[in-house]
């Protein structure tokens, strides 16, 4: 009886499922919002009711040429719904940029127009802050003037616009393109105020499902929102997610509290990821938030969750992390924490400290204090970077290994060399154009020879030199400089004279000059490291993931940030609120594991650290660790 009775417990939630199923139906579209905590299942909620959705309705959306919208949060989220429901067509999973850029792509004037009443009116409110303004030669000053001039200059080569572009993973550098923040202004102001707009969302999507919506653009709710409350009887909207996940400012703190008449709320009570000392942690850190409280599924193990604090000036701290990770095989009886085959996750604040653990911190910090870089850089999309990390490297790798079809496959892909236009060209030379290309990669090759280690610069220019790879973006600059100052040197040595080169030589200031200086050996963790396959990812890029293992690094000295004080809600400076989104980040990264937690919190008063989080109820006395 007790076995049947845990059994039932365990699925407390599938009345949840039922009641979405009924929410979907097109004869009777209701609107939802699904409360989805950590663990809970939501994915496989949402998948489960898009199946249903195919089962019921299908042939009627095919017919008509409709389809069921989904958003997510991350291309990794998109991969996985489209994987589990077996690539439908009928579902269109996109990211949040990519959904409202193929709804407001094309229309062209009307972003034309509202381009040109945002730039004028930045301009002026801009202007008014530079009359106020008590420095005029401050550094705030200094760029708000050249912040206006670059509006006003795009605003002089608007007209000139014929059609806009954008890209989700790329820069966006051109004159007619927009930015990821204006995508999602341009989408919220059409779909909230067009109703052109919204016949066409209706119409082509009656189905709207966005997953994570407590981090979806609040303006762009409140727009969807507007849809719904117009075409409620043939538009249903669900949001799935849970506020407590919030971590980005733009989400709507308050989603689901104040949602229009008519709307169900289904909520899902059960962890399925979590051991129970996790839940048990987990609920305490959101207990001052709200009243949500999740229950552990009874066939998990206990679970173990220890907090190891550490002075702040600590040294040697990757050491440290990993003699950590040793204590906790011992503790857990478990090998995979420590060692040869070792299976955890380490979770940071920011990039930069998973480049300092990892070995790629030279080339990637000059970089990442670029804000034009910071988002492709940390993605692995910055097409400069991509040139060593998806061209290079892999060819490298390839003729290391002995494996000449990846590597003729790399150049038969990537190569100008080996393209249909260089064989074209070639005509009935076509063996000599091959042995170009091989005598390119082996000038290539021999810059390690005898074991030694090029820079980026050098491998650039025995790229360029052979024309191996196409040279991208902000690099042709820097070969043009680099072949105009072997030129002057050619000269100046037939002439005996002196060399002065001061206009072409590398600057010290320019952060592709300081990347490019950098080894090349650090291309390979950094690549690693943006395609997931590395042991370090950050405390706000695991939502939704799950581990066996995690290990929490805090350290908000190390992180340079502002935004996130893991010493104001530990109780060092002052006192977090409940709504502080340190709280809401520190649930995110302890409710990843699945087994065993380990916190690593570098701060000022190991302490006191100590006797708030035991006065919190978060951990037990014996769950403390002071380390020396």
């Amino acid at each position: 009886m007790a076995a049947e009775q845990i059994n039932i417990n365990d699925h407390i939630d599938d009345d949840v499922d039922n009641e979405i199923r009924t929410c979907l139906s097109l004869e009777r579209p209701t609107s939802f919002f699904l409360f989805a905590g950590a663990g809970s299942g939501k994915t496989r909620s949402l998948v489960t009711a898009l199946k249903h959705v195919r089962e019921t309705a299908g042939a009627y959306l095919q017919l008509h040429g409709k389809r069921v919208g989904v958003i997510t949060y991350t291309n990794a989220a998109c991969e996985e719904i489209i994987s589990r429901v077996e690539f439908d067509p009928l579902v269109d999973v996109k990211t949040i940029h990519s959904f409202v850029w193929s709804l407001i792509e094309g229309f062209d004037n009307d972003i034309k127009e509202w381009l040109r009443e945002k730039l004028e009116s930045d301009i002026a409110e801009m202007d008014i802050k530079q009359l106020k303004a008590r420095k005029k030669e401050g550094k705030t000053y200094l760029k708000r003037e050249g912040d206006i001039e670059a509006k006003r200059r795009r605003l002089e080569i608007l007209p000139s616009v014929k059609r806009f572009t954008y890209s989700a993973t790329g820069g966006n550098k051109g004159k007619d393109s927009l930015n990821h923040g204006e995508v999602i202004q341009v989408a919220a102001f059409f779909i909230k105020n067009k109703p052109s707009m919204q016949d066409i969302l209706v119409g082509k999507y009656p189905i709207l499902l966005i997953d994570e919506s407590q981090d979806t653009n609040k303006r762009l709710v409140e727009a969807l929102l507007v849809v719904q409350q117009r075409h409620r009887d043939r538009f249903v909207l669900g949001l799935i997610g849970d506020t407590m996940q919030r971590i980005y400012n733009d989400g709507d703190a308050n989603l689901g509290l104040n949602l229009p008449d008519g709307w169900a709320k289904p909520a899902k009570k059960m962890n399925h990821r979590c051991p129970k000392r996790i839940v048990e942690l987990i609920n305490k850190i959101r207990a001052a938030v709200d009243t949500q409280e999740q229950q552990a599924r009874s066939d998990k193990e206990a679970g173990i969750v220890r907090l190891f604090l550490v002075e702040d000036n600590a040294r040697d701290k990757a050491v440290l992390e990993s003699n950590v990770a040793r204590k906790m095989a011992e503790i857990s009886g478990d090998p995979l924490w420590h060692g040869d085959g070792a299976d955890v996750k380490r979770l940071i604040l920011e990039h930069h400290m998973a480049a300092a653990r990892m070995g790629f911190l030279d080339m990637f910090e000059p970089l990442y204090r670029q804000d034009r870089y910071k988002t492709p850089l940390r993605d692995g999309t910055l097409s400069e970077v991509c040139l060593f990390s998806e061209r290079v490297l892999p060819l490298l790798e390839a003729k290391r290994n002995g494996d000449e079809f990846t590597a003729m496959s790399i150049l038969r892909e990537y190569s100008p060399l080996l393209s249909k236009e260089a064989f074209k060209n070639a005509g009935d030379d076509q063996l000599t154009q091959l042995g170009t290309a091989r005598e390119a990669v082996k000038g290539l090759l021999n810059l390690w020879h005898d074991g030694a280690s090029p820079t980026f610069l050098a491998v650039l220019r025995e790229v360029a030199k052979s024309g191996l790879f196409e040279i991208p973006g902000e690099l042709r600059s820097i070969v043009a400089r680099e072949q105009m100052h072997g030129l002057v040197s050619e000269i100046f040595s037939e002439l005996q004279l002196d060399e002065t080169l001061d206009s072409t030589e590398p600057s010290d200031e320019d952060p592709w000059d300081q990347f490019l200086s950098v080894p090349f050996s650090q291309i390979e963790p950094y690549a690693k490291y943006v395609q997931g396959m590395a042991p370090f990812d950050t405390h706000q890029g695991v939502k939704g993931r799950e581990f066996p293992r995690v290990q929490v690094i805090i350290d908000d000295n190390e992180a340079r940030g502002v935004i996130f004080s893991y010493e104001r809600l530990f109780g060092v400076n002052g006192e977090a609120g409940p709504n502080d989104v340190t709280r809401r980040l520190f649930y995110v990264t302890c409710s990843r594991a699945m087994k065993s937690l380990a916190v690593v919190a570098y701060t000022a008063d190991p302490a006191k650290v100590r006797m708030h989080v035991v006065n919190e109820g978060w951990f037990d006395e014996t769950e403390v660790v002071l380390l020396a």
